[in-house]
């Protein structure tokens, strides 16, 4: 794990292993004439790497890891089926001069791509976030306009029942003053189609002093009757009621005369 040096050229190899990445001492690395079609895509690992042949493969692109080695001086790319743009970055390195240019010229151009690929990837996340709060606004929005229309129908529902109570207030209103009325009318037909009568307290007083009246006529009588049937008809106080009877009588007969005057004479 801490070699620095490796040599892989002429192994007719495919592919490299997932962990081959974790060689990070390695400084100079070998792999020419080989079939290898692509690197691992975190080869970047390889911060320490300064030499790096890979002539006579079938590699067409890089991985954009690649722009990490920092540290790398010299690079072959010769003998690969590359893009067109890398084939032209990397150039034909056929000294160590254009190995040296070509080691640079490929880390900036790969560096290039990365940032490009972080703009890319951070426009993405930027319209992804976007997009996110536009949902999380129109959700916003749409839950406000539920919440407004929630708050319409309720008011709208308490307006109808205040309408219904006030029309029921109303009706009931309406319905005990006609009731009143009605009432009202009845007993003053009840009270026109009776007869007047006396008040109660005069009936009543009219009762007593005809009581009062026949008591004192029926004492008088039975005086009178004691007076003139019995022995008691010699006493004084019998004497004087005989005489007053007396009295009484003539005058009634002269009023039951002058009575019958006056109506001969109205008669003439």
């Amino acid at each position: 794990p801490k070699a620095t040096v490796l040599d892989l050229s002429c192994n007719n190899l495919i592919s490299l292993p997932s962990d081959f990445c974790s060689l990070m001492h390695l400084v100079k690395l070998d792999l020419s004439k080989n079939r290898l079609q692509q690197l691992p895509l975190d080869f970047g690992r390889l911060v320490n790497l300064q030499h790096l042949d890979l002539l006579n493969n079938r590699l067409v692109t890089l991985p954009v890891s690649f722009a990490q080695l920092k540290n790398l001086k010299w690079l072959d790319l010769k003998d690969n089926p590359l893009d067109p743009v890398l084939a032209k970055v990397a150039g034909d390195c056929l000294d160590e001069k254009q190995c040296k240019q070509a080691a640079v010229k490929v880390l900036q151009h790969m560096k290039a791509i990365q940032s490009e690929q972080d703009r890319q990837r951070q426009r993405k996340l930027q319209a992804e976030r976007e997009m996110e709060k536009k949902r999380e606004a129109e959700q916003r929005a749409k839950e406000a306009q539920e919440r407004e229309l929630r708050k319409r129908e309720k008011a709208e529902e308490k307006e109808r029942r205040r309408r219904e109570y006030d029309a029921q207030k109303a009706a009931k209103q309406e319905m005990e003053k006609k009731t009143k009325k009605e009432t009202v009318q009845t007993r003053k037909r009840a009270t026109s189609s009776r007869p007047p009568q006396p008040p109660r307290h005069k009936h009543s007083w009219s009762r007593s002093v005809l009581r009062v009246l026949l008591f004192a006529l029926l004492c008088v009588l039975c005086t009178l009757a004691a007076c003139k049937l019995t022995e008691l008809q010699r006493q004084p106080l019998c004497i004087s009621v005989n005489a007053l009877y007396e009295d009484v009588l003539a005058a009634l007969q002269n009023h039951k005369t002058l009575q019958n005057m006056l109506q001969q004479n109205s008669r003439q």
